[in-house]
């Protein structure tokens, strides 16, 4: 009886914190594509979602940054507190929470306004909180791409081959996709197929965390 109810107290945060993260993404990608539907100005084949921080409501999404980095910060916690010992139970979730922590700074950070986002700005400029932005950005996004290699490890050790494979397709996707956009030859295609593989790489994080719930 004892051990049972020792038991049942500690999965359940645990199971929080996983929820947490698995709403991570959905919540993200509901706010940023909302705001892109209906802010003037922004366009999905021009404008990074980080952009949506500028302007009057712009605070709408510096919050869906801030809301965002705490629940995955959460779901990392989560998945420390759950994964059996094994390759990747240290960093996967280490590096899930170093993404969570560039939200933050992604939030306090602004993006840099340009390319006619807000309505009637100018070309884009380069400040330091944009710089900082970027860099936060790009630590975030490279963390996220590493988890992804660093649990298909882990995934191919225990037997699991559609989840390895799964897991490296994402990391292969988002790296090129990433590398592309910050080339500097953002255009419409690239730019969507930047959006997709975003999408595509948090839709691993969540499906990452719904597994380990299970």
């Amino acid at each position: 009886m004892t051990i049972t109810a020792t038991r049942a107290h500690i999965a359940l945060p645990a199971r929080a914190l996983l929820a947490c993260g698995a709403v991570s993404g959905p919540l993200y990608f509901l706010t940023s594509l909302s705001q892109a539907a209906v802010r003037d100005g922004f366009d999905l084949t021009k404008h990074p979602a980080s952009m949506l921080s500028n302007g009057d409501a712009g605070w709408i999404q510096v919050t869906n940054f801030l809301v965002t980095g705490v629940l995955m910060i959460a779901g990392a916690i989560g998945l420390s507190r759950t994964l059996e010992p094994g390759r990747g139970s240290t960093w996967g979730p280490r590096l899930l929470c170093v993404f969570g922590v560039s939200l933050l700074f992604a939030a306090v950070f602004k993006a840099d306004p340009g390319n006619g986002f807000p309505a009637g700005s100018g070309p884009a400029t380069i400040s330091t909180a944009g710089v900082l932005h970027m860099a936060a950005g790009s630590v975030g996004f490279l963390s996220l791409i590493v988890a992804t290699f660093v649990f298909a490890s882990r995934f191919s050790r225990e037997g699991h081959r559609g989840w390895a494979v799964y897991s490296r397709a994402t990391g292969i996707a988002f790296f090129a996709a990433f590398a592309t956009m910050s080339s500097g030859n953002a255009n419409a295609v690239v730019m969507l197929a930047f959006w997709a593989a975003v999408m595509l790489a948090w839709g691993w994080v969540t499906a990452v965390i719904l597994r380990t719930t299970r």
